[in-house]
């Protein structure tokens, strides 16, 4: 059956969540970008500057290409993250705009005698997310010639002679693609691709597949206390990059190899705790639950919760208890069998 197919077979109500979440983990749903923020670094210094505030390598990003990155504190606690872009004549940098009151300040107190031009241009633009294994193969039966998916990148093509921004995003475990263009672009994009096959999705959904694919949220799961490599986002990180805001503390955390606690994704069996739930062993509280849900997976429901844990616990292996229940630690992203088996079908077929 065509995905076209598979539309027109669509009920006229709004399906449940977790008909979303098997859409997003076995075809390919679709979402507004209602929470992002932009921020637009211009000037001949921008590369050096952004370089010495960022965690990761800006000075080795080519255009169109990108890399995710913690902003820190002069202690090397996180003060924010974002996805930053290269572009010809300027870089990009995306984040929560739920991130920018504190981290516009942060960024602005740095520009001292460099030439740098800071400019929140958030708004500018209209996005839509498209999530899942069928991603990349509806956008491109809907005419938009996107190649196969690799390392975070962003490019402009052309749709019904209007510009699309397509930007490969993280994917832990199904493609993500974002598209960016003018309002009335973006929704003649959305009922096209609706039209032919993807399902609309709510934020339930959305948070359930974050919490499947281990995804920490700044605000939630981050906080302005975590040091860097107690996320477990190594790929925030870049260690042979130059002198950096926070380095010191980086620096310091590596050659002693490793840190006391650690992100780590838990099963939990009980009931359902609350955010901020503390985790205990052997009497003792070892760590917290910062994000849980119970997730109606398409084969079984299952309950996951995000947050910390010392690193003596894990290596005991001793049962970790929270009020009401067991929190048994797990590999990220959460093993979804038949999301990973459509995803390596649909690679398989672009590489053909």
């Amino acid at each position: 059956m065509t995905l076209s197919a598979k539309a027109d077979m669509q009920p006229s109500s709004p399906p449940s969540s977790s008909a979303q979440l098997a859409a997003l983990l076995g075809g390919v749903g679709a979402s507004s970008i209602d929470s992002t923020g932009w921020l637009r670094v211009t000037g001949r210094d921008r590369v050096r500057w952004l370089n010495g505030m960022a965690t990761n390598s800006i000075q080795q990003l080519q255009p169109g290409e990108g890399n995710y990155n913690f902003f820190l504190s002069v202690q090397g606690r996180i003060q924010g993250d974002a996805y930053i872009f290269a572009k010809p004549d300027a870089l990009l940098i995306e984040t929560a705009s739920a991130q920018l009151t504190a981290l516009m300040p942060l960024l602005d107190h740095f520009i001292i005698m460099d030439d740098v031009v800071l400019e929140n241009v958030t708004g500018s633009q209209s996005g839509l997310s498209i999530s899942g294994p069928h991603a990349v193969p509806l956008l491109q039966q809907i005419g938009l010639p996107i190649g196969p998916l690799s390392k975070i990148q962003r490019q402009s093509i052309l749709w019904n002679a209007a510009e699309i921004t397509v930007i490969h995003a993280y994917s832990p475990l199904v493609p993500h693609i974002e598209l960016w263009a003018d309002a009335t672009t973006i929704a003649s994009l959305t009922q096209t691709l609706l039209g032919a096959g993807a399902t609309l999705c709510d934020p339930q959904s959305l948070e359930w597949l974050r919490l499947l694919e281990g995804t920490p949220l700044y605000g939630t799961d981050i906080r302005d206390r975590e040091l860097p490599q107690e996320t477990a986002q190594t790929r925030a990180l870049h260690f042979a990059k130059g002198c950096y805001l926070g380095q010191e503390i980086v620096e310091r955390i590596r050659s002693r190899g490793n840190v006391h606690r650690t992100f780590v994704g838990f099963r939990l069996e009980g009931a359902l705790p609350a955010a901020g739930s503390p985790l205990e062993s052997e009497g003792k509280q070892v760590g917290e639950l910062t994000s849980v849900g119970r997730i109606p997976l398409p084969d079984h429901p299952v309950q996951l919760g995000l947050g910390y844990v010392r690193r003596e616990a894990l290596d005991r292996t001793s049962p970790l208890q929270y009020p009401e229940g067991i929190a048994t630690p797990v590999s990220l992203p959460y093993p979804a069998p038949e999301a990973q088996k459509l995803q390596a079908a649909s690679e398989s077929s672009e590489r053909e």
